[in-house]
């Protein structure tokens, strides 16, 4: 009786390590998450914009093209380090209009082959698509409905028909109808770069500024 008692005291007392190490470790995962969460709260809470005049230079080399891309362009914290990069998914804030806020722009950069540009798009593809009529509404673009086909529906292509290089942006009707519609739009630069820009259609009131603004980010960073 008494021999059974001792093992079962030694053998308790042998668990107790392992029972410490979970224990520990539990509590290290649980700290690690802890911390994680107010990172990632303060970053979303904190979040400065984006300014030409910005620094904290992260080198990186897109489709043989050596960029310089101030830190606080990147949308994705990950993408924030030197190297050789397939894409890098940035941030601009274009000042199209004195009377207007700086307009948000998202900017994905990578190499042109990856990528056509919407000035192409609009004979190739566009074109085949339209729907009958046009839509007004910013002096100096043409606004054709496409087809509610083939993924298009509620999508308008907004082109400079008088341009042998036109202005040309895809937009679509976003869910909330509070919201203006989203466009995209993709240039080919003489870099060797594509630029996809993501923007609301707020934008093309100012179209004609539109490049010029967008050249002074890009330049910045020594993609053009």
């Amino acid at each position: 009786m008494s021999f059974s008692t001792e093992a079962d005291s030694r053998s308790y007392g042998a668990g107790i390590p392992y029972n410490l190490a979970g224990l520990t470790l539990l509590v290290l995962l649980v700290a690690v998450g802890f911390a994680y969460v107010i990172d990632q709260a303060g970053r979303s809470g904190g979040l400065v914009e984006p300014q030409l005049a910005d620094a904290n230079l992260v080198q990186q080399t897109i489709g043989g093209r050596e960029l310089n891309i101030p830190a606080n362009w990147f949308r994705y914290g990950e993408q924030i380090k030197g190297g050789f990069a397939s894409q890098v998914d940035l941030r601009f804030n274009l000042d199209l209009s004195a009377d207007a806020k700086p307009l948000p722009v998202e900017v994905t950069l990578l190499p042109r082959s990856r990528a056509s540009a919407s000035s192409e798009l609009l004979d190739r593809v566009y074109l085949h698509q339209f729907g009958s009529g046009t839509r007004e509404g910013y002096p100096g673009l043409v606004g054709k409905p496409m087809m509610a086909r083939e993924g298009y529906e509620g999508e308008t292509v907004w082109y400079d028909a008088l341009s042998p290089n036109p202005f040309v942006a895809k937009c679509a009707i976003e869910v909330d109808p509070s919201l203006p519609d989203s466009c995209l739009r993709t240039i080919h630069l003489q870099s060797g770069i594509a630029a996809v820009l993501k923007f609301d259609s707020t934008a093309l009131a100012d179209w004609r500024r539109f490049d010029d603004e967008l050249a002074l980010w890009l330049g910045q960073i020594g993609a053009l």
